[in-house]
């Protein structure tokens, strides 16, 4: 099983996609986990708090690993950012660190209004949510790969 981590918009979501299409393997994403189970995740994070939203994360992933069937795994941004989370991942698998630049993520998430820790001020934010989250991605990935400039086929070759 393989893991992927990342930055919002950094292709998580996209290349589990694709390796579902190529390889007709099961995936899962821990953000649509979440949604079929609670609801929104705009309104998790509205309503309860991002604290309570890390708690709904360990809990899929616990079901996802559970089930044994995964070949690929994409995780929320801040999944990786609670140890349990890391933990229990790294037991079941490689972490896979999809690394993209600022300016990249930044074109990505142009005019996307659906990522609750990114609302106001989108470049301040993820600045801040970068400079954060990087060394933690940098330290539980098994595995670093450098996004910028690649397709998602790229992406999941390099996989």
């Amino acid at each position: 099983m393989t893991v992927l981590i990342g930055m919002p918009a950094s292709g998580k979501t996209t290349v589990c996609k694709l390796y579902e299409e190529i390889y007709g393997e099961q995936v899962y994403d821990t953000d649509a986990v979440i949604e079929n189970l609670h609801g929104n995740i705009g309104k998790i994070f509205a309503e309860y708090g991002e604290e309570y939203f890390r708690q709904l994360e360990t809990e899929a992933i616990r079901k996802i690993l559970d089930r044994g069937d995964a070949g690929l795994i994409s995780t929320g941004g801040g999944t990786v950012l609670r140890e349990e989370n890391a933990r229990l991942l790294k037991e079941y698998g490689k972490i896979v660190y999809l690394k993209a630049g600022l300016e990249t993520l930044l074109k990505r998430l142009d005019g996307d209004t659906s990522r609750p820790l990114l609302s106001g001020n989108v470049r301040e934010r993820l600045t801040e949510l970068f400079s954060e989250r990087t060394p933690i991605y940098e330290r539980v990935a098994d595995i670093i790969i450098d996004t910028d400039g690649l397709t998602p086929r790229e992406i999941l070759e390099k996989i």
